[in-house]
C-alpha cells in the first residue's frame, strides 16, 4: 500500500469517525446548556415608508396620518430552543425584573403587544402584570424575565416610526450556563425540518466518506506484488546478453503491472562496466546495472558483483568452409595468423578471413581468455572485411560493433570465421550461409556444461555501483533474474545456464 492510498484511507476513517461522534458531542453539549433563540419574523412598512416628497409606491394603511407615513411593524419571536428549562433566576441582568433587551436603532417605538400560542398562554401574566414590557428609551424595549420550558416561545409585535423596513434589530442578554443567539426558521409556518442542519451536514459528510472509501480501491492502482519495486532502471553492458535483458525487462514489467521503467542500452561489456565505474554512482546517473561477459578489471573495487548466468559462445564459419569441428590448438593458430588458408586444415582452398568484434566486446574477451589462452587477436588489417588496408598483415582481419554484424558478414564472406553468443548463431536466429563448429569435439550444451568441459564460455556478471539497497528496483530486478523461476526460464531459453540452478551453482561457483 502506497503513501497516497494510506493517506486517503486514514483521512476517510478519521472523517467518518468525526462525523459519527459530532452529533452526540453536540447533543450532549446542548443538553448541558441553556439556550434562548430569537429571530425577526416580520418587518414590514404599513405607511408610505419613503421620503415625504417621493411618489408613494403603494397604498399605505396610515397614509392619512402624517405621523404614520414611515411606520413599520416588527414581529420578534423569542424561544427556548435548548433542552434545559430556563427559570427567572437564570437571567443575568443588573435589573431584578428584566432579562432581555430589544433595540431598534434609528426607529421609535410607538406601541407594543405580545402574542402567545395556546399551549403557552400561562406566560401572559409576565407581560400583563408588573413588570411587563417596558419602553426604556425611544428605540429600546426591555423584556421581563420569562421562564421558558424547552420549546416554549412568545412573540412581541412592535409598531415603529422612523427608519425603514429591514433596519437592524438587536436583542441582547445573558444566561447562566447558557447563550442567547439568533436562530432561523426554514419554513413560513415555522415547523422544524425533519432533519436539522447539523443532521443534514453529518449525513452529507458520512455519505462522502463512504463514497470515498468505496471508490478509492477503484481509483488507486493495484498494489505491487511483494517482489516488485517501482522506479527507473537502466541495463547496459554486454551486447551478447542484451536479448536476455530485453526479455527479462519485459517480463518483470508485466509481472509488476507495467510500472517499473526499465531501459536496455547495451554497448559492450567493457564499455558498460567502465562507464559505471567512472560515474561515481551519483544520483544523476540513476539506477544502473552493467552486465559483463567476464569479470570486471581489478581496479574497479567499488562495484558490487552478482553472478547471473554462464553464457555460452560458439565459433561460426561460412558454409563454404565445410569443417564442423576444430581443435582448440588449430583455433589458436588461426588467430595467430599461422594458418592463412583453410586447405591446411582439410578444408577448401579459401583464404582465412577473421571477422571479429571491437575491443570492448565481452564475447571477444571471453574468446581470448577461454580459448586463446590469454592471447590477443592480431591487429585489424581491413575496414570492410574484404580489402586489406595493411598489406603486410599475415591474415585479413576486420572488427565490427555487434554480434548481428559479425554473423551477417561471416555468412556472406567466403572463408570467413567469427564468433557469437550461442542462441544468435543457432537456427532460426542465425542467418543463412553459416554454421557452428565444435571445439575438440565438444558442443556448447548448457545441460552438460559441468561435465563436458566446453571451453568457450564465460560467467555473466551484473555490476552495480556499490551494493544496491534492499527494496530498490535494482536489487529486486537482480533477484528476479537469478532466483525467480520465470527469470531463470528466460535465461535458459536464450541458451545460457542460469546460476540459480543446481548445475549453474556449481559452474558459477567454480568460476571456470
Amino acid at each position: 500500500m502506497g503513501w497516497l492510498e494510506i493517506t486517503f484511507t486514514a483521512a476517510g476513517l478519521l472523517l467518518g469517525a468525526v462525523s459519527i461522534v459530532t452529533p452526540f458531542v453536540a447533543d450532549r453539549r446542548a443538553r448541558r446548556s441553556r439556550r434562548i433563540g430569537f429571530r425577526k419574523q416580520m418587518d414590514i412598512a404599513i405607511g408610505h415608508n419613503g421620503q415625504v416628497s417621493a411618489a408613494d409606491p403603494r397604498l399605505g394603511l396610515f397614509n392619512d396620518l402624517p405621523a404614520m407615513r414611515d411606520a413599520t411593524l416588527v414581529l420578534l419571536r423569542v424561544e427556548n430552543d435548548g433542552s434545559r428549562h430556563i427559570e427567572e433566576s437564570d437571567y443575568i441582568d443588573p435589573s431584578a425584573q428584566y432579562g432581555l433587551t430589544a433595540e431598534f436603532p434609528g426607529r421609535r417605538i410607538e406601541a407594543k403587544d405580545v402574542t402567545l400560542p395556546a399551549e403557552h398562554a400561562n406566560l401572559m401574566g409576565y407581560f400583563e402584570n408588573q413588570p411587563g414590557l417596558l419602553v426604556a428609551g425611544p428605540s429600546t424595549l426591555r423584556i421581563p424575565r420569562v421562564p421558558l420550558k424547552p420549546g416554549a416561545h412568545y412573540k412581541i409585535l412592535v409598531l415603529l416610526t422612523g427608519g425603514r423596513e429591514g433596519d437592524r434589530v438587536v436583542v441582547t442578554g445573558d444566561l447562566k450556563d447558557g447563550t442567547l443567539h439568533e436562530n432561523h426558521s426554514l419554513t413560513p409556518d415555522e415547523k422544524p425540518p425533519v432533519f436539522s442542519r447539523q443532521a443534514r451536514w453529518t449525513t452529507v459528510v458520512l455519505g462522502l466518506a463512504l463514497i470515498a472509501a468505496a471508490t478509492l480501491p477503484l481509483l488507486m492502482p493495484p498494489p505491487l506484488p511483494d517482489d516488485c519495486e517501482s522506479g527507473t532502471l537502466r541495463l547496459t553492458g554486454s551486447t551478447a546478453f542484451a536479448p536476455v535483458l530485453s526479455e527479462l525487462a519485459a517480463k518483470y514489467r508485466e509481472h509488476c503491472g507495467g510500472r517499473p521503467d526499465i531501459a536496455v542500452a547495451a554497448h559492450g561489456s567493457r564499455t558498460g562496466v567502465r562507464e559505471l565505474a567512472l560515474s561515481g554512482g551519483g544520483p544523476e546517473q540513476g539506477a544502473v546495472i552493467a552486465f559483463s561477459d567476464g569479470p570486471r578489471p581489478a581496479s574497479y573495487t567499488r562495484l558490487g558483483e552478482s553472478r547471473v548466468a554462464v553464457s555460452l559462445f560458439t565459433l561460426v564459419v561460412q558454409d563454404d568452409v565445410r569443417l564442423t569441428d576444430l581443435s582448440v590448438a588449430d583455433v589458436r593458430r588461426l588467430y595467430r595468423g599461422e594458418i592463412r588458408n583453410w586447405s591446411r586444415l582439410g578444408g577448401p582452398d579459401l583464404p582465412v578471413v577473421l571477422v571479429s568484434r571491437t575491443s570492448g566486446s565481452g564475447t571477444r574477451g571471453a574468446l581470448g581468455r577461454r580459448v586463446l589462452a590469454g592471447a590477443e587477436e592480431p591487429p585489424a588489417s581491413s575496414d570492410d572485411c574484404v580489402d586489406r588496408t595493411v598489406r603486410a598483415a599475415a591474415v585479413l582481419r576486420c572488427e565490427l560493433d555487434s554480434t548481428e554484424q559479425v554473423l551477417s558478414t561471416v555468412a556472406g564472406t567466403p572463408g570467413a570465421i567469427g564468433y557469437s553468443e550461442l542462441r544468435a548463431a543457432t537456427p532460426p536466429e542465425a542467418p543463412r550461409g553459416l554454421h557452428r563448429v565444435t571445439l575438440d569435439g565438444r558442443a556448447p550444451d548448457p545441460d552438460r556444461l559441468a561435465d563436458n568441459g566446453y571451453p568457450y564460455r564465460e560467467i555473466e556478471y551484473a555490476y552495480t555501483y556499490g551494493r544496491p539497497p534492499a527494496g530498490s528496483l535494482a536489487s529486486s530486478f537482480l533477484a528476479y533474474a537469478v532466483d525467480d523461476g520465470v527469470g531463470k526460464g528466460v535465461i535458459a531459453a536464450h541458451g545460457h545456464l542460469p546460476c540459480g540452478t543446481p548445475v549453474g551453482l556449481r559452474v558459477c561457483g567454480d568460476g571456470t
